[in-house]
């Protein structure tokens, strides 16, 4: 129960530091993309070089916990669980492997369940434009395919079938500023009920597409911890 308590503790004190993060700074600026990026994950590293408690990838979806490997700012040619020769950089990627059930699967290789892109962009960001270099959508679904495209094995070296048909969830953290907006408008998105982000399917990529305004992002964190934060007497606005 303590080790929960301070589990929950460190989540708090962790949206406190977001919430300072995405804040104008005296000088008139904000926070770069990699300020943000290391609260939620630490840059330049894979799944067995962390520890458990040093990612906060429950920020954007509890679910990302639960995958079979994840590099962090690594190229797609430093992945081992890709086999892709491209070196381009995803700023989170989480590939999450279907166990192989003996039963049920005996002998066949291991099918990839889901391949998760997280974009991370600096707050109040308001120049995105057309194009792969500036549109943190194409981004996400490029190297989507790119993975794809790529010879998929496991970190132990088996080849994965079926990877074009493989479900694709992309994440695109940043603030709705106009140019945001439009980008997710003109790539077919519908807002939220509280216009605090965007989502839809793309069908060409099979891949849903998230646009998380950073506000959302820790509205929505609080809320799912609001109940634990309570219990544990912390203040939760």
């Amino acid at each position: 129960m303590s080790d929960l308590a301070s589990y929950v503790s460190h989540r708090k004190v962790v949206l406190d530091f977001f919430e300072r993060a995405i804040e104008r700074h005296r000088d008139g600026k904000y926070s770069q993309e990699n300020i943000v990026h290391q609260l939620i994950m630490p840059m330049q590293v894979e799944s067995d070089e962390i520890k458990v408690e040093d990612a906060n990838l429950w920020l954007i979806d509890e679910r990302l916990a639960f995958h079979r490997y994840l590099g962090s700012d690594k190229t797609l040619l430093s992945m081992p669980v890709t086999g892709a020769n491209e070196t381009l950089e995803p700023d989170i990627t989480c590939l999450n492997i279907y166990d192989n059930p003996i039963l049920v699967n005996e002998g066949q290789q291991l099918p990839l369940a889901s391949i998760t892109v997280v974009e991370i962009k600096r707050p109040m960001r308001n120049d995105f434009k057309e194009g792969e270099k500036d549109n943190p959508i194409e981004q996400a679904l490029l190297y989507i395919q790119k993975i794809r495209d790529g010879k998929i094995k496991t970190s132990g070296g088996r080849n994965i079938p079926q990877s074009d048909a493989t479900p694709a969830f992309c994440y695109i953290l940043a603030d709705l500023t106009p140019t945001m907006i439009n980008r997710a408008k003109l790539a077919g998105l519908k807002p939220t009920h509280d216009y605090m982000g965007y989502f839809g399917f793309n069908d060409s990529y099979k891949a849903y597409i998230e646009v998380i305004g950073f506000d959302q992002l820790i509205k929505s964190a609080k809320e799912r911890n609001r109940a634990f934060f309570d219990r544990l007497g912390l203040p939760s606005k």
